[in-house]
């Protein structure tokens, strides 16, 4: 999946909170539970390429990227604004 469309899901769960979406249940649990859902799939990165493991490491990567998009949605900040970080940091 592209990641501006995996951001235009989780944009449109955070808008309609539907029931049984798992991103719309981070937004209603708040900002705690999704900023311990991005320090545990890091770990899990870490412990990951510790390990060698490209299959897992590409899993949990995966994991983290989603729950970051996630983070910066309920946070309004937008991949621009990261783009935009990165650029000034040339």
């Amino acid at each position: 999946m592209k990641i501006n469309k995996l951001l235009e899901i989780i944009q449109d769960r955070k808008q309609k909170m539907p029931k049984d979406s798992y991103v719309a249940s981070l937004f209603r649990l708040g900002e705690d539970k999704i900023v311990q859902k991005v320090g545990e799939e890091a770990t899990e990165v870490v412990i990951a390429a510790k390990n060698k493991n490209k299959k897992r490491i590409i899993s949990e990567v995966a994991d983290l990227l989603f729950h970051l998009l996630i983070l910066l949605v309920s946070s309004d900040i937008t991949l621009s604004d990261i783009e935009k970080e990165l650029e000034n940091r040339n």
